[in-house]
């Protein structure tokens, strides 16, 4: 991606991460830690702020039998046997939150933004045995083809309960602008959205931290997703206005750990970097619709490999996303087809057909 002049580069302070059980002090009374996923992107990165008698974590991970073994591992190893007291999640997704209930069985307090509590326990009671009537429909809608829809149809979806410890009733909100001490600093939460709505993230106010979460990545790009919920969302647009907004306090000696990959510096040119990677993407899909196409048929557009069954989904409501940002910028126009499948095209006003 390219390097914006006058701006220092993105670089990691560290090459490798911390071993399973194991732990990197990144600054005084501030842990990194890293757990397994069971997918292609096979970790996450958590963080323990030492509070004194107790941990606050960050972003605990996803609850899975090899995620609570490395849990076991720190909490005996790097932890000192204190225990957790609080568990602060950026955003709801089942890598970050997944075991947020767990630690709350255990004593823990959770902390999080109103959205994303609200989200998680919506999704943790909603168990599904096969996708529901309007999950079909946006998929028809989007053109996936007719022999792997009528499969999918048939197969239990992944639901939100398979992976994410039950949530208690009960946490404690956090919101744009408030302070949070936790770890020896006072930390400013900073929210964006896009990836996740009312994603948060932390700023110390005494040293260089930033916690990131997937707001904030190195060198992979953030899930931005239309779905079913949702079908009208415009998520690239949230993102592109919270990179605005988060470059209003970002600087270069900032150093943010983020939810995957290494902790790095540079985060002004990265903010910069992940907006432009957004607006070529839709530049490229633009062009690519001077001939209606279906959302399905717009993937060589948005992503430059080939697109398996493993990747559809999400490289579906990453395309409906981009999608739906020109259409509400006035840069796209669609209609329905006979057979109840969406059609896009370039407006006449922005260089369609």
């Amino acid at each position: 991606m390219n390097r914006v002049p006058g701006i220092a580069p993105v670089r990691h302070p560290w090459a490798e991460p911390p071993a399973p059980g194991k732990a990197h002090e990144v600054a005084p009374g501030v842990l990194w830690l890293r757990l397994p996923l069971p997918m292609v992107l096979d970790h996450v990165n958590a963080f323990a702020l030492d509070d004194g008698e107790g941990w606050t974590v960050i972003d605990p991970g996803m609850d899975t039998p090899a995620a609570r073994t490395v849990w076991a591992a720190l909490l005996s190893g790097p932890l000192a046997g204190k225990p957790v007291v609080r568990v602060l999640v950026t955003h709801y997704h089942p890598d970050h939150i997944g075991l947020a209930g767990w630690f709350q069985a255990r004593g823990a307090a959770l902390w999080t933004t109103r959205t994303s509590w609200l989200f998680a326990r919506m999704l943790a009671l909603d168990e599904q045995q096969v996708p529901a009537a309007e999950t079909l429909a946006f998929w028809h809608a989007a053109g996936m083809e007719p022999a792997l829809l009528a499969r999918r149809a048939r197969e239990r979806p992944f639901n939100f309960c398979d992976t994410v410890h039950p949530l208690p009733l009960g946490y404690r909100r956090i919101a744009e602008a408030e302070a949070i001490t936790a770890g020896g600093r006072s930390w400013r939460v900073r929210i964006g959205h896009g990836h996740a709505p009312e994603h948060a993230t932390l700023w110390s106010e005494s040293d260089d931290l930033v916690i990131g979460g997937d707001q904030l990545l190195p060198s992979i790009s953030a899930n931005l997703g239309v779905y079913a919920t949702e079908p009208e969302a415009d998520p690239v647009g949230e993102w592109l206005e919270s990179c605005a907004h988060l470059a209003r306090f970002a600087e270069d000696r900032h150093l943010v750990l983020p939810g995957h990959k290494l902790p790095f510096t540079g985060l002004p040119q990265r903010l910069a970097q992940m907006a432009e990677a957004h607006h070529k993407g839709l530049a490229r899909l633009q062009a690519l619709l001077a001939e209606p196409r279906t959302a399905c048929a717009c993937f060589p557009a948005l992503f430059r490999r080939s697109i398996g069954e493993a990747e559809y989904g999400l490289a579906l409501v990453e395309t409906v996303a981009h999608l739906n940002h020109l259409l509400q910028t006035g840069r796209a126009t669609r209609r329905l087809s006979g057979e109840g499948v969406w059609l896009w095209q370039a407006a006449r006003s922005h260089g369609g057909a």
